[in-house]
């Protein structure tokens, strides 16, 4: 029987501006956990406590939620058959998938996200270790926060009636709605306001890629473009990702490209035609031996409470590149990249950023751009085109 969880009412937070979320699991155990993490906030109201996806299909209507936190391996109807049915019914809902990490899992997660997913979230294995697990629960409450307060701010105030459905020209690839008019040009006026720097005078003689949160998508559109400055450069990738997941991210990204696209191993040497990623878990850096460029990877302390980090790749891009290393930021949470571009830019190199209203998250975009230490600021759709023109020779 479904159990649902109502939040009492706390001071600090009006019950409307809280993001509501649904859980959704088969583990009463991992229910009652996740859902006692998010009242805890005094920003969340969990509305519903749910133990199977047809579950959370029949009610989701009803309840209204922000946020639903999906795990895929459910009895009666699955997380992934469950995914188009709750997109179906309220299209602007985020859902954030949850999946032990088995190759199985990781195949589904990123299938999931082509089919509308904000995101997921890597859980640990038991029920002991979803309970022992700092990062787990951390990970968690940032995602939903990020996601959710995005979401209400694209969406407007919480009507006091049910809203009429979305007219169909109002829908974004993957499910959901796009923002209104206000919230947009907000965010574009706000885009236009920030000041940018000239690009390095110095052809590129490599690329890098930072993303976070709606990285996957990000960088499977940008990635599919870039096939002639692929053949040129070498790119290298780092992406937030548990290991197993960065297996399956390089496959998809290998398929899209047309190109070789693969975990980066350590002492390999960096050449043009290839994509290296970020392996999970462990720091991808670079360096010279021998007066050519090799992957480093190191398994040291988490950097900006992710590991890999965007950070240890670009500062040591920098010392080996200098002023002929152009970088891309993508949609992501925190400011991960921002110390490494800040290094990269005072050795002559360029930066390009994701803007804010196509990104799923402005944080990693949003902490460069605000910075001052981008080149250029665009929507995600425009990114490869001027990356290319870069590789051609354009300056500016």
């Amino acid at each position: 029987m479904a159990l649902a969880v109502t939040s009492t009412s706390r001071a600090s937070t009006a019950t409307g501006d809280r993001v509501r979320v649904m859980v959704v699991d088969d583990s009463v155990v991992v229910r009652g956990l996740i859902s006692r993490w998010l009242e805890e906030q005094p920003d969340f109201e969990v509305v519903a406590s749910l133990r199977t996806g047809q579950e959370a299909v029949d009610q989701v209507e009803k309840l209204d939620p922000d946020v639903a936190i999906l795990d895929i391996e459910m009895p009666v109807l699955d997380g992934i058959s469950a995914l188009p049915l709750l997109l179906a019914k309220k299209r602007d809902l985020v859902v954030i998938m949850a999946s032990t990490l088995t190759l199985k899992n990781a195949e589904v997660s990123l299938k999931a996200l082509s089919l509308g997913a904000a995101d997921y979230i890597p859980k640990p294995e038991t029920a002991r270790g979803v309970t022992t697990s700092a990062d787990f629960k951390r990970d968690l409450v940032e995602k939903v926060r990020q996601l959710g307060q995005r979401r209400r701010r694209m969406r407007g105030p919480r009507p006091a009636t049910p809203a009429a459905p979305a007219h169909p020209d109002t829908r974004l690839a993957g499910g959901g709605a796009r923002p209104s008019v206000a919230p947009l040009a907000h965010t574009i006026e706000r885009t236009a306001a920030l000041k940018l720097r000239p690009f390095s005078h110095t052809m590129p003689r490599v690329l890098l890629i930072g993303s976070s949160t709606g990285g996957p998508q990000a960088l499977n559109e940008v990635i599919a473009q870039l096939g002639r400055v692929i053949d040129q450069v070498p790119v290298l990738i780092t992406q937030h990702m548990p290991p197993t997941f960065t297996t399956i991210l390089a496959e998809h990204l290998s398929r899209a490209s047309g190109r070789t696209v693969r975990e980066a191993q350590d002492g390999e040497p960096v050449v043009a035609g290839r994509v290296y990623v970020a392996p999970g878990a462990i720091h991808m850096q670079v360096a010279r031996r021998d007066g050519n460029p090799v992957i480093v990877l190191r398994d040291g302390p988490l950097v900006n409470f992710c590991k890999p980090a965007v950070d240890p790749l670009l500062s040591t891009a920098a010392q080996v590149w200098g002023g002929a290393t152009l970088c891309v930021i993508l949609t992501g949470m925190g400011s991960d990249g921002a110390k490494g571009a800040a290094e990269l830019v005072a050795a002559g190199g360029s930066v390009i950023a994701q803007d804010e209203a196509s990104s799923v998250v402005w944080g990693m975009p949003g902490a460069v751009a605000q910075a001052g230490l981008c080149s250029a600021i665009l929507p995600l759709g425009q990114i490869a085109q001027k990356v290319t023109r870069i590789f051609s020779g354009e300056r500016s």
